[in-house]
């Protein structure tokens, strides 16, 4: 009796397991196809009108002061 449960109990995991399995590489194979698909159809992005962009690092002297609070505040304890 036991031996035969043992026996199912191992043909279960191994069912599950491969099921598992080959539910994952399929999503991966799907995947990488909706990649390539995706890749095909959608146009190129012009990354030189992106990069006219100016990022201002200035900070203002309140925001200065606060930050300036805050980590006194902090390092304080």
């Amino acid at each position: 009796m036991e031996n035969n449960l043992l026996a199912e109990a191992i043909n279960l995991s191994l069912f599950g397991l491969g099921f598992v399995f080959i539910f994952l590489a399929l999503m991966v194979v799907v995947t990488t196809m909706m990649s390539l698909i995706i890749k095909r159809f959608q146009p190129n992005l012009n990354l030189a009108a992106t990069a006219n962009i100016e990022l201002s690092s200035e900070i203002d002297l309140k925001t200065e002061t606060i930050i300036k609070k805050a980590i006194n505040m902090h390092t304080k304890t």
